[in-house]
């Protein structure tokens, strides 16, 4: 079991922990924008073979800049970034998009085809499929979000919630091997938040697809993810399991992140009633059958 790992920001490498598994690597990346400000510092990161990963933090702390170095949207200096065995680290990102598809918080800044099914099929055009193998390409990702009923809608008309869908959909059509997404259920209604969640989950469980999402939302992440990154100052200072970061309460404050809301209720829960804690629950279910054990266990009926 991974249990919570510390990183130094001083150390001048940050070795490959797997490499059979690991699709990408981040070895002490740093980037600064034109303006001097620093996106990330000494950026340690990896993404295993069909794992869900989320980087947590709160605004600011680096998450967004770190996801647009994973397809090489920008590039680190100094530090080495390898994806599927090949550094793009030096300017051999060509390509790579195929591979690692990125979708960002603002869906507007995706989409831009006439329609949906434009949108959808302009990666797999690029990948020099044939319109109509384009085109079942599209429909088969459309299908699998949820989202085939708008094929015919033009973009800019359509909910938040459903550009997300499109925008996953068009990253979807490419068929990568992993998909980062820049806080997926952020501004949306809890219909479509729950439908992104679900998506996520199928994407790793049916179609193998390793998944990294940036966020802030503390009970997705405790509802879906494999192993949690904390994210301060532009570094990963911390991971570990989500059951072994989110009951570890001072790591969280040091994070500037708040517990999850079943991690906070049972706390909150033993601490009243004079308990020490003998579960980890991170879901309303598990939250349940724990309050009812632990209240047993002490004569409360």
């Amino acid at each position: 079991m991974l249990a919570i790992i510390r990183r130094n920001p001083e150390a001048p490498h940050c070795p490959p922990v797997d490499r059979e598994r690991e699709l990408i690597h981040v070895d002490c990346a740093s980037h600064t924008y034109p303006d001097g400000s620093v996106g990330i510092h000494d950026m340690c990161f990896f993404v295993m073979k069909n794992e869900i990963v989320a980087i947590c933090g709160p605004n600011g702390s680096g998450k967004s800049t770190l996801i647009e170095h994973l397809n090489g949207l920008l590039l680190p200096s100094p530090g080495t970034i390898w994806v599927n065995g090949r550094t793009i680290s030096g300017g051999e990102q060509a390509g790579l998009w195929k591979e690692v598809g990125v979708v960002f918080q603002r869906s507007d800044d995706q989409l831009f085809a006439p329609t949906v099914l434009d949108d959808v099929m302009f990666g797999p055009l690029n990948l020099g499929l044939t319109p109509d193998e384009a085109r079942a390409r599209a429909m088969e990702a459309l299908r699998t979000t949820g989202a085939a009923d708008l094929i015919h809608k033009l973009p800019n008309y359509l909910s938040g919630g459903q550009k997300r869908l499109v925008s996953i959909a068009g990253i979807l059509a490419m068929k990568p091997m992993v998909i980062a997404l820049d806080e997926p259920t952020s501004d949306l209604d809890p219909v479509h938040a729950g439908m992104i969640e679900q998506i996520i989950v199928d994407l790793k469980q049916r179609l193998g697809i390793s998944i990294v999402i940036a966020t802030h939302d503390m009970d997705l992440v405790a509802r879906i993810a494999d192993r949690v990154c904390l994210v301060q100052n532009g570094s990963v200072f911390a991971e570990g399991l989500p059951e072994e970061i989110f009951y570890a309460p001072s790591l969280m404050a040091e994070a500037g992140l708040r517990l999850p809301v079943p991690v906070q209720v049972y706390l909150d829960y033993c601490s009243a009633i004079g308990a020490v804690p003998s579960g980890r629950p991170l879901r309303p279910a598990e939250l349940t059958a724990a309050l009812l054990g632990t209240g047993r266990d002490h004569g409360l009926e």
